[in-house]
């Protein structure tokens, strides 16, 4: 009798981008250049942390910028590629890095959808779990929003929040309790690394 064997399972660490990851640019975490990015102190260290304790490292981040017509996929795209070179300089990866340009009230028509990925929507997180196999009660969300967290967990994941960026007080918050607080995204990656002993 074949009996077919059920791939392995992964975990993963999904990272919000701006204010997790990267600081808010000029205060609003509408970065439209490369030159502007900035990566928060210690984040580096906290994905390096994470992909040697043998976890996946995702980047889920909503770009209404785009939307909005103050950016093109094309730019951001770049803005992207600029921020894994500067990663792998220290030593950090990220597996895959998703985004939603989608907005109900766009300026460009063919971005103006209500989408399943903006999050606290979770059309981003469910398609990284399915693309990876990811399992998502092992896996975690680390963000500085409550977007972030409620997107977290409707997808089934831990929920970090950091106090960096915006610090679950951004604009149109939504009333979440997350599974932990930490002061910033190392601080979270050290909890991360404990709890998969």
């Amino acid at each position: 009798m074949y009996v077919r064997m059920r791939p392995h399972m992964r975990k993963a660490v999904f990272l919000d981008r701006d204010g997790t990851v990267l600081t808010l640019a000029g205060g609003t975490g509408y970065l439209s250049d490369s030159r502007s990015m900035r990566l928060l102190p210690g984040a580096a260290r906290a994905i390096a942390l994470l992909n040697k304790a043998g976890f996946l490292v995702f980047i889920h981040t909503n770009q209404a910028i785009v939307a909005r017509g103050k950016l093109t996929e094309e730019k951001l795209q770049h803005i992207h590629k600029v921020l894994f070179e500067r990663l792998k300089k220290q030593g950090a990866h990220i597996d895959a890095l998703y985004y939603c340009p989608h907005h109900p009230e766009a300026k460009i028509k063919k971005y103006r959808v209500v989408c399943v990925c903006r999050k606290p929507k979770t059309g981003m997180l469910k398609k990284a779990i399915k693309d990876f196999n990811v399992d998502a009660k092992k896996s975690f969300m680390v963000g500085d929003s409550s977007k972030d967290i409620l997107a977290g967990k409707r997808a089934g994941l831990q929920t970090i929040l950091v106090k960096t960026g915006n610090a679950g007080r951004e604009w149109s918050a939504v009333s979440v309790v997350p599974d932990f607080v930490e002061k910033n995204i190392l601080a979270a990656a050290v909890r991360i690394k404990k709890a998969a002993k």
